[in-house]
């Protein structure tokens, strides 16, 4: 049997997070009288924490203690968690279900690669804990995405080649890191800001029984 290693993305692959993280850094920045967009939130996408602060109080011209700095991270996160916590499997991206059924069927590898901290406490919030053979999250790397460990990790929990392995990622950085594991990318969102991709779908809804056959049974 030809197995392969099928490794996710969370955010804005299997469920939609990215909302969530608006709607706290807008609290967050409003609170500092800067205003935030959601323009300014797209290039907060794939972002650590540290850094996506940093581009706030840059935007706003604001400067604040090591200590002040410290405390709004940690804001931001509990705003986000209680945001979360309300998530149902409503809140599943179209047709996710399908696709990591399918794969459980053909007895495929299934890998969780996310930056998120808090993976493991959304896939059990939305009830797909259970499908991954392996959950790699930021509690598990370093290196931030277009560095591909989150995704060599991963297919090393799985015991699966790197160039056996397929990455579904909706940002750049996630194709990028994807493609520098030797990894087959496949894009989930827009052709042209994706690009870099080896294919590219809208969503889950545009991806076929026969395509998932056929990158089971490439060599």
């Amino acid at each position: 049997m030809n197995k392969k290693g099928f490794i996710f993305d969370l955010d804005g692959v299997i469920v939609d997070t990215a909302k969530y993280h608006f709607l706290a850094w807008k609290k967050l920045a409003n609170d500092l009288g800067i205003d935030f967009t959601e323009d300014q939130n797209e290039q907060l996408k794939g972002v650590s924490r540290v850094k996506s602060l940093e581009k706030i109080l840059n935007w706003g011209g604001v400067s604040i203690s090591e200590e002040e700095f410290l405390q709004l991270m940690d804001k931001k996160n509990t705003d986000y968690l209680s945001y979360i916590e309300t998530m149902t499997e409503d809140e599943i991206l179209v047709d996710v279900p399908k696709v990591l059924n399918l794969l459980k069927v053909e007895n495929q590898g299934l890998a969780l690669g996310s930056a998120s901290k808090n993976a493991r406490t959304i896939l059990k919030k939305v009830e797909l804990f259970d499908k991954f053979d392996s959950i790699v999250d930021g509690t598990n790397v370093t290196k931030a995405k277009p560095d591909p460990e989150v995704f060599i990790i991963a297919a090393e929990n799985l015991e699966i080649a790197p160039e056996k392995c397929i990455v579904f990622e909706d940002s750049i950085a996630g194709i990028q890191a994807a493609n520098a594991a030797n990894m087959i990318s496949i894009g989930i969102g827009q052709k042209d800001v994706l690009s870099e991709a080896d294919y590219v779908f809208k969503d889950f809804s545009e991806i076929s029984e026969e395509f998932i056959t056929q990158l089971i049974n490439k060599h």
